[in-house]
């Protein structure tokens, strides 16, 4: 009977892995304008200069089967070429397994002027990717229990061959993003090659990651002076926003607005599909609240909170969300500028 358990275990366990790698999907942050070389290649390069930041992203963390994301990552702009470059460095840990991801990215845009105050950038991303999930370390086979002593220390795992190995990929993802002064529409397909990623004999596919990002800013008059030596007044305006992403039979779509008023900026959206059940699932997810702080010196700081809507519950802990960039002083500054146009999107 034991070992008749131990085999069903085992077995169920392998299809569990199947589904891992069959479903497997790729992080997200709910700052996705935070995280802009993440979101679509196309934004390397997009504040014209150096730019250095960090996000990090604790989802569930009451329960077992949590998700933790960290990145960080640097870009610039070559005005010479009108292109941008940038890398990023991603690592995701997820569930009760702790299937862990490792991605770093090479990226590049290419800066095109379509009219007076519009611009059209294409983007290119290569990423190597490593995963590994702990077999021996997280997970118990049928072949690590004594039928002698099934509560007693578990049997080295190893003696089957390749099992457990780390998976590496190389992916391949584009983008493109449209904008003007105050509009910006933008798209990006990451992973269009669906590399393997099984962890077993066999193929099993990363699903393609599709994704669009709009919005618009609106302005809504000018405050009080800067307590500088610019003369100028503070900024105030409302962006609301949109951003759309599918992979595999998962889709989302983020919807919610950014009020700005210079240095503090509030944010609040909700994410879900709950017209398109996923697996006779309802496809809600979380209603997100974000505060953030921008300051002249570049340095740019937010935090967010998921409230959980789905059958998890807020009893799942939410989702924590911290961001911080630095837009770094431009080493053109006195040159006479190429453009005054900056992509309009907020920066959490």
């Amino acid at each position: 009977m034991l070992r008749s358990s131990a085999n069903f275990v085992f077995f169920a366990l392998f299809s569990l892995l199947g589904s891992i790698s069959a479903f497997a999907q790729d992080p997200q942050y709910s700052q996705y304008y935070a995280a802009p070389l993440y979101l679509n290649p196309a934004m390397a390069g997009s504040e014209l200069t150096g730019r250095v930041g960090f996000n990090y992203r604790n989802q569930w963390p009451s329960i077992d089967a949590k998700f933790t994301t960290f990145s960080a990552y640097y870009d610039t702009y070559l005005p010479d070429y009108n292109s941008g470059i940038g890398i990023m460095v991603t690592q995701d840990t997820e569930g009760a397994a702790e299937l862990r991801s490792t991605t770093i990215s090479a990226i590049y845009s290419y800066e095109l002027k379509l009219g007076e105050n519009s611009y059209f950038r294409p983007g290119f991303q290569a990423s190597y990717i490593r995963r590994e999930i702990g077999f021996y370390e997280n997970l118990i086979f049928a072949n690590q229990i004594n039928p002698n002593d099934p509560f007693g220390p578990t049997l080295p795992g190893t003696d089957i061959p390749g099992l457990g190995d780390p998976v590496s990929m190389l992916s391949l993802s584009l983008g493109g993003m449209f904008f003007t002064e105050n509009f910006w529409i933008g798209g990006a397909a990451h992973h269009v090659n669906e590399p393997n990623q099984s962890f077993i004999d066999g193929v099993s596919p990363l699903p393609m990651k599709l994704s669009v990002h709009a919005g618009y800013r609106i302005s809504l008059g000018e405050g009080s002076m800067r307590q500088d030596f610019t003369h100028l007044r503070k900024e105030r305006y409302l962006t609301p926003t949109i951003n759309y992403k599918r992979q595999g039979p998962f889709e989302q779509l983020d919807v919610g607005a950014y009020f700005y008023v210079e240095p503090i900026v509030f944010g609040v959206w909700y994410r879900g599909l709950p017209y398109k059940p996923v697996e006779n699932q309802s496809n809600r997810d979380a209603i997100v609240m974000m505060v953030g702080l921008n300051l002249l010196s570049g340095l740019n700081v937010g935090y967010s909170f998921d409230y959980t809507v789905s059958q998890l519950g807020i009893q799942s802990g939410g989702a924590h969300e911290i961001s911080l960039s630095w837009t770094l002083p431009n080493s053109n500054q006195g040159k006479p500028a190429r453009r005054d146009t900056i992509l309009p999107c907020p920066k959490f």
